[in-house]
């Protein structure tokens, strides 16, 4: 099979990327095309089903013209997570638009259940805080929008889920969902693999409109519906787009933990026991190559290469020119905490509220761009503690995805984590990750083969700060972080106010 290729699919929140993956494991053609984003309310995130599929058949449609005789053996699916829609079982017409991952309408109703039901039982089943960046608050949030829905959803008619299982409905395929992606709906039992009744009753969610939960490495549809040239391959490999970065970066074992940055972070390692349960980071599920699923621990960063974006725009520069300032300056006892739509790990706290702590008649641009690319190290620094404190051990943290690119951010990191800090610089890795999944489930690959292929790793991070230096900037960002999540002042103190 050594003629043959992979063809894996990226779908993300911002585009659509597609990468042609030959048998020595090197990426022979690439493309992408562009998603936007909608806004209807503040704090409302939504994409439109119809546009998610039509980037993802223009991204194959591209990077297959970039190798017109390349022979394809299998296709990866590697999509964003936690985002959910609704649509018919019959046909996989979407009848909602996708909320977003970052969408924060649903904030009031996890209010409500919160003081209603508590969270124990969510944190206990799903390896999850009660968020709402999760799937399950946005599918009750989407059903209580019309009771049509809802009975509809009861008789069995319609399905909810991620963006996995909804593009591989509409190839033709029979309602599934990927275990890894189904870990991220809240609504699964991450000790059994399954669909939780107590769940889908706490959030009342009817258990007929649940796709089948299957593996990772697993025959699926075939994507004929993608490309002429792909009829009869089969999609034979499907991941969450984080998990898969976890999976090319060659981790199979708990002690390695990679840090994927893109408009958020996503933290993730192997556990190492698949039974600890922390409030700080989820349990969640990496993947499931067909003996079992592998339990991972997560702390999701809301805001990294966001708060970047929006310090350059606040200042009316390029990003690339921000970020080469942000380099030449240090924050000077300034701290800035990204609270723009809460923070998630370790606080998950959808109520604090992004600030400037330290400011002074001496802070200039310089140290407001220096700021975000710091906050973007303590909040990593943060969830490898909680890490620590969940009795799986750090040993070293492998970087990937654009703010990565920094040498400054990894400088940070290293000093404020204490440990070998690798930067990975092959691009498209969550592409990568599922390209792997998928030539193992053909047989282009074995495990030991997977494990030979070339991966660009680099030690990184190198830095001289003192210890106390260290400290000083720590404690700063804690007393930052504690002052985005005050509420309310009690009376004696706005009294004397």
């Amino acid at each position: 099979m050594s003629s043959f290729h992979v063809l894996a699919i990226d779908q993300g929140t911002s585009a659509t990327k597609c990468v042609l993956v030959n048998a020595r494991g090197e990426m022979v053609a690439k493309a992408s095309a562009p998603l936007g984003e909608h806004y209807p309310a503040p704090g409302w995130v939504e994409q439109d089903p119809a546009a998610i599929w039509a980037s993802v058949r223009e991204a194959v449609r591209a990077c297959l013209a970039l190798a017109p005789d390349a022979a394809v053996c299998a296709v990866g699916l590697s999509t964003q997570r936690e985002s959910a829609l609704v649509w018919e079982r019959e046909g996989a017409r979407a009848l909602t638009p996708l909320l977003s991952w970052q969408d924060q309408r649903t904030v009031a109703l996890r209010d409500r259940l919160m003081q209603a039901q508590g969270d124990d039982l969510v944190r206990e089943r799903s390896g999850l805080p009660l968020d709402p960046m999760f799937s399950a608050l946005k599918i009750r949030w989407l059903l209580d929008q019309d009771d049509a829905l809802m009975a509809r959803a009861r008789r069995g008619e319609l399905c909810a889920g991620t963006v996995d299982a909804w593009l591989v409905a509409n190839l033709g395929g029979e309602p599934a969902i990927e275990v890894g992606n189904a870990s991220r709906t809240q609504l699964l039992d991450v000790g059994t693999g399954r669909w939780s009744p107590d769940l889908l009753s706490y959030f009342s969610i009817p258990a007929s409109m649940m796709p089948v939960v299957v593996s990772s490495r697993q025959r699926r549809a075939n994507a004929d519906r993608l490309h002429e040239r792909l009829a009869g391959v089969p999609v034979h490999g499907v991941m969450a787009d984080s998990h898969a970065a976890l999976y090319a970066h060659g981790v199979r074992e708990p002690g390695d933990v990679k840090a994927t940055m893109g408009t958020g972070s996503s933290v993730m390692g192997l556990a190492a026991d698949a039974q600890a349960r922390s409030r700080e980071v989820c349990q969640t599920i990496a993947w499931d190559e067909g003996d079992g699923p592998r339990t991972a621990l997560e702390g999701n960063i809301r805001s990294a290469g966001a708060t970047l974006k929006w310090a350059a725009e606040l200042f009316g520069m390029d990003l690339h020119q921000a970020i080469e300032e942000a380099g030449r300056n240090d924050p000077d006892g300034l701290w800035l905490v990204p609270g723009f739509t809460g923070l998630g790990a370790p606080y998950w706290d959808a109520h604090a509220v992004g600030l400037l702590s330290g400011l002074s008649f001496s802070t200039g641009r310089g140290q407001v761009l220096a700021a975000a690319v710091d906050s973007i190290a303590h909040q990593v620094a943060d969830v490898l503690d909680a890490m620590d404190r969940c009795a799986s051990p750090v040993r070293r943290l492998l970087l990937d995805g654009g703010p990565s690119t920094n040498p400054e951010l990894r400088g940070r990191i290293a000093a404020y984590i204490g440990r070998p800090v690798v930067h990975c610089t092959d691009p498209e890795l969550s592409a990568l990750g599922v390209a792997h999944m998928a030539g193992l489930g053909v047989g282009l690959w074995d495990a030991d083969a997977i494990a030979r292929l070339p991966r660009g790793q680099n030690q990184s991070g190198d830095h001289r700060w003192s210890p106390d230096r260290i400290a000083q900037a720590r404690q700063g960002w804690r007393l930052a972080v504690a002052r985005a999540r005050l509420r309310d002042c009690p009376n004696e103190t706005r009294d004397r106010a």
